[in-house]
């Protein structure tokens, strides 16, 4: 956990989530903007691809005849430059749910400078039933789904990193 988050709460937040899912993308060309460095809004493509690839993995992807998530808000800490080219890995965390809703967490770091942290955030998430537009209680079934660490999660723990 950065220092550099200061906001109320953070620590707290960090200490009450734990590793669910580990995923892996390229930065592409297009991620780059005038400046010479991913463009700020991709970070939360980034955060959003790894919280799908993980719902769905944990059989809860969106279903828009029934139910599934919504991001209620979104939030990022920039704290290094990302440049193509190159390969990112995302860590996301999850935090203990509550009625309807629970809180991800997401640290982007470059493949190759795994202990560099370029980039913290998250979301908070909220179950709806889409054909209501409205929030639900999150089932017991879904509340354990959201404890089990995806497969590259398990790896990254073997390997004593976090």
């Amino acid at each position: 956990m950065s220092t550099l988050n200061t906001a109320p709460g953070a620590e707290a937040s960090a200490a009450a989530t734990h590793l669910t899912h580990v995923a892996f993308m390229p930065i592409r060309w297009g991620d780059m903007d005038a400046m010479g460095h991913v463009n700020n809004a991709v970070y939360f493509r980034y955060m959003e691809q790894a919280r799908i690839e993980w719902l769905s993995a944990i059989g809860c992807g969106p279903d828009l005849e029934g139910e599934g998530p919504v991001i209620i808000n979104a939030h990022c800490t920039f704290l290094r430059q990302l440049t193509y080219p190159g390969d990112i890995e995302i860590r996301s965390f999850v935090g203990l749910p509550g009625r309807s809703s629970f809180e991800t967490r997401h640290e982007i770091r470059r493949v190759e400078s795994p202990d560099v942290l370029a980039a913290e955030g998250g979301a908070k998430v909220v179950w709806v039933n889409y054909a209501q537009q409205k929030s639900m209680p999150l089932s017991d079934e879904l509340r354990e789904r959201l404890r089990v660490p995806s497969s590259g999660a398990l790896a990254l723990l073997a390997r004593g990193q976090k």
